[in-house]
């Protein structure tokens, strides 16, 4: 049974559809300088902290030191991956049919700073066993709700900004709030986790990366005014809303291949917790530098972001995508052949710059296909299909480190980035100049 899309039954004086569509268009720009103010803050603080978490430095050293098993990494980056497979689909549900999304945004993020505050307290309260199956399953938790609140916060986005601001917007978010993370990254190496900060250096990081996160929700449930849209999906079952996805992803064939793409880049991800372990197998690591090198990785994101945000906006985001999976390939090149200092910082600069540009291509671009009210659902088709690659590619690559070494998981990983570039220029089409075809 597929779910009809119905605008609200229309009584006698009511407006028709096409009035309902201009006084939402008004809503839009006539509040775009307080909803942009409050995407910006929330993003800014909100990625700030969230990049201390997902920066393949801390997390994996910190798994890696308590549990001393290249295989437990790749468990937990699994494991936090896996929580995402069915929480965009179970939040997209959740969502599509309410005119508002801002009570659901706000437990679902809410949640996934919980997560982020009990890895850091951890640390604290467990030892030995207790302590690793206490991270891993806080790492489980933090993806099921980063997952939920991926599709929530990308749908709000599109309700609110349009789409010729939407670069400017993560451009700019994502710089200040990547510069932010990069000093505070240096900061956390240095003085956190160099002379162990309260008798645990990666707790401490882990709480300032909580107290910034919940800082930008707050922010963004303050300045935000949501609009009520002309059309909603009816409510369907949970099973009714599965049996659509072939349908989402047949229709349009360049989706379909955009798709693909993203679960290539998904399975690239198999060598991220190993930069920094590979790093570390061949020099003595300290809190110095691993700051330095936390720096140059999201420092990167802060610079790299100022030019995806702006390309996208001039010709759309293909071009970033394209460029972004070319930078993350040649960088992990650099990283495997050339071991001085200078090539090291220069081959994690380069990964944060490629895996920025990717991470606002893809979640921009899939605003950009298909119908307004089969946003939600799409959102969370690529989240899951993103996140089932993701799960399985760490796990495979947590075993290759310890049977085969770095090297081959790196090598797999540039594999499925070349096939992504091929398979992007072959058969995905802009989708910004396919819908500016049809109107």
């Amino acid at each position: 049974m597929t779910a009809t899309i119905e605008p609200p039954a229309a009584a006698s004086g009511e407006p028709d559809l096409a009035q309902r569509e201009a006084e939402y268009e008004k809503f839009v720009w006539d509040n775009l300088k307080r909803n942009y103010l409050g995407n910006y803050l929330h993003g800014m603080l909100g990625m700030t902290g969230f990049r201390l978490v997902n920066t393949p430095t801390f997390l994996p050293a910190y798994l890696h030191m308590v549990s001393g098993s290249n295989a437990i990494v790749g468990l937990g980056l699994a494991l936090q991956q896996v929580g995402g497979v069915i929480s965009p689909i179970f939040g997209a549900s959740k969502i599509e049919h309410r005119t508002k999304v801002m009570p659901a945004a706000m437990w679902m993020g809410g949640l996934a700073r919980m997560a982020v505050l009990g890895i850091a307290l951890s640390g604290w309260l467990f030892k030995g066993n207790m302590l690793v199956g206490s991270i891993l399953s806080f790492m489980l938790m933090f993806g099921i709700f980063m997952g939920a609140q991926r599709v929530v916060f990308s749908l709000l986005m599109a309700k609110v900004i349009p789409i010729s601001r939407r670069g400017r917007l993560q451009a700019w978010r994502n710089f200040t709030g990547s510069v932010i993370a990069a000093a505070m990254a240096y900061a956390a190496g240095r003085y956190f986790i160099g002379p162990n900060l309260f008798g645990n250096g990666y707790g401490t990081t882990f709480v300032f990366a909580f107290i910034l996160t919940s800082l930008g929700l707050s922010a963004l449930q303050m300045l935000l005014k949501e609009p009520e849209p002309p059309t909603t999906r009816t409510q369907g079952r949970f099973r009714d809303r599965l049996r659509e996805f072939p349908r989402l992803i047949t229709e349009d064939r360049a989706y379909a291949w955009f798709l693909v793409v993203q679960m290539l880049a998904a399975s690239a991800r198999i060598a991220t917790p190993f930069y920094i372990l590979y790093v570390g197998s061949s020099v003595h690591m300290t809190g110095k530098l691993l700051g330095a090198l936390s720096f140059a990785y999201i420092g990167a994101d802060a610079l790299s972001n100022l030019v995806w945000g702006y390309l996208g906006d001039k010709t759309g985001f293909r071009l970033v995508l394209l460029f972004s999976l070319a930078a993350w390939a040649a960088s992990t090149v650099l990283l495997i052949e050339v071991h001085a200092p200078w090539a090291v910082f220069l081959a994690f600069f380069g990964l944060g710059a490629g895996q920025a540009g990717y991470n606002m291509s893809a979640q921009t671009m899939i605003l950009e296909f298909g119908a307004r009210d089969d946003l939600p659902m799409r959102i969370a088709v690529s989240a899951t299909a993103e996140s089932i690659t993701a799960t399985i590619a760490p796990l495979i690559g947590g075993q290759v480190a310890d049977l085969f070494g770095y090297n081959v998981v790196f090598g797999l990983s540039i594999g499925v980035l070349a096939a992504g570039l091929l398979l992007l220029i072959a058969a995905v089409k802009e989708p910004r100049t396919a819908r500016l075809e049809t109107m």
